[in-house]
C-alpha cells in the first residue's frame, strides 16, 4: 500500500451531524464538567498510517492523529504545547471547582526574568516557605510567557482542611515569594476554572508593545479577534491574538507541576447513549467536530462535547421561577 498516494483532509465542520446512539464514546468526568468525545468508526484490523505535516502521522483507520517523536519543529511544538492545556484544563477541573478554600495566586518578577530553571527553582523555594505555614494543602503550579520575554508563575492552591482560605497578599504571600508583584484572590465565580485558564495562557492581547516574534512565528496557527472585558468595572474592547502565547513555550517544556494530592481524571469507554445519562438531555455547551476524508472519501467523524452541570442545574432553577423548563436533567 502506497502511503504516499493518499491524499488525507482534516476539516472542522461548520454544521455537525447528529451523534449516533451507538458511537463509542471516550467519557471524561471532572466534578460537574463533562466531557464526551465519539467517533463514528471504531478501528477495525490493519491500520495504516499517513504521514503528516509538523512531524505527526494519521491512523487512517480512525483519523487519530500522533505525534512523530524528538521533534522540535515549531509547528509540532504548538500543536504539543495546545495537547498540554487541553491535558492541564482536564487536571484543573478535576481537582478545582471554584471552592472557598482554594486560591489562585499570581507570582510575577520585578525584573525582565527569562530563565525557566530560575522560575522553578524560586517557585520551589516559595513553596517549602509556604509549608513551614500551612501543613495540608495542594497545588497546579503553571507557567506563563510574557510578550517581553519574561515569565511567571500562576498557583491554583487548595487548603484541605480548611473550610474557607483566606491568606493576606501583602502580608504572607508577596514576603514568601519575594521577587516582585503578586495577587491573591479566588475563583468562586468562574464555573470553569479549567477552561478559563487555558484560554488565559494560551490568548494575548495585542498592544503596541507586543513582541514582535510572536506575531512572526504563530503564523497560521492563531486568528485576531476582538474581546469586550471588564477591567476595574468598566467594559473595554480589546484585540486579543488567539493562541498568541502558543510559540513562546519552549518544546518539550512542562508547562505545569502537581502536588502528589493533585488526581488526574478517569476516562471511561461507553456508547453515547449511555454517556448521555450522565449529563442529562441538554445542549453541550461546547460541541466541535471533526470530518477526516481519505482521496475525498469520507472514514470517520470525531465528535467533542463538553457539558457544564453547574449551568445546566442553574438553568432548571430559573425555570421553576416560571419560565418553561426546557431540560430533563
Amino acid at each position: 500500500m502506497n502511503e504516499t498516494e493518499k491524499k488525507v483532509t482534516i476539516t472542522k465542520v461548520h454544521n455537525p451531524v447528529p451523534v449516533e446512539k451507538y458511537w463509542k464514546a471516550r467519557v471524561t468526568e471532572m466534578n460537574h464538567i463533562v466531557e464526551i468525545m465519539t467517533m463514528a468508526r471504531e478501528p477495525i484490523g490493519q491500520t495504516y498510517v499517513k504521514m503528516l505535516p509538523n512531524n505527526q502521522y494519521m491512523l487512517l483507520e480512525t483519523g487519530e492523529i500522533r505525534d512523530c517523536k524528538n521533534s522540535e519543529h515549531r509547528g509540532e511544538s504548538i500543536q504539543s504545547t495546545k495537547r498540554s492545556l487541553r491535558k492541564m484544563r482536564q487536571i484543573i477541573n478535576n481537582n478545582f471547582t471554584g471552592a472557598p478554600n482554594e486560591l489562585f495566586i499570581t507570582l510575577t518578577y520585578a525584573d525582565n526574568m527569562t530563565d525557566v530553571k530560575r522560575l522553578y527553582r524560586d517557585f520551589e523555594v516559595f513553596i517549602k516557605r509556604f509549608k513551614r505555614k500551612y501543613e495540608d494543602f495542594d497545588y497546579i503550579n503553571i507557567v506563563e510567557p510574557q510578550g517581553r520575554g519574561a515569565w511567571h508563575c500562576h498557583v491554583l492552591l487548595r487548603l484541605n482542611t480548611a473550610e474557607k482560605a483566606y491568606i493576606n497578599n501583602n502580608d504572607v504571600i508577596a514576603p514568601m515569594w519575594g521577587h516582585g508583584f503578586t495577587k491573591t484572590t479566588n475563583l468562586t465565580e468562574v464555573d470553569n476554572i479549567g477552561a478559563y485558564l487555558t484560554a488565559y495562557l494560551s490568548d494575548m492581547e495585542i498592544t503596541n508593545d507586543t513582541h514582535e516574534v510572536v506575531l512572526e512565528n504563530i503564523g497560521n496557527h492563531t486568528t485576531v479577534v476582538e474581546k469586550v472585558i471588564k477591567e476595574n468595572g468598566q467594559s473595554v474592547k480589546k484585540r486579543i491574538l488567539k493562541g498568541g502565547r502558543l510559540c513562546m513555550y519552549p518544546p518539550s517544556m512542562n508547562l505545569y507541576r502537581c502536588s502528589r494530592g493533585i488526581i488526574k481524571p478517569d476516562v471511561e469507554v461507553m456508547e453515547y447513549w449511555e454517556a448521555k445519562t450522565i449529563v442529562g438531555n441538554v445542549s453541550p455547551d461546547y460541541q466541535k467536530q471533526i470530518a477526516i476524508a481519505v482521496n475525498d472519501q469520507p472514514i470517520n467523524a470525531i465528535t467533542y462535547e463538553q457539558y457544564n452541570l453547574k449551568r445546566v442545574k442553574h438553568n432548571i432553577r430559573s425555570d421553576k421561577d416560571g419560565k418553561e423548563n426546557k431540560h430533563d436533567y
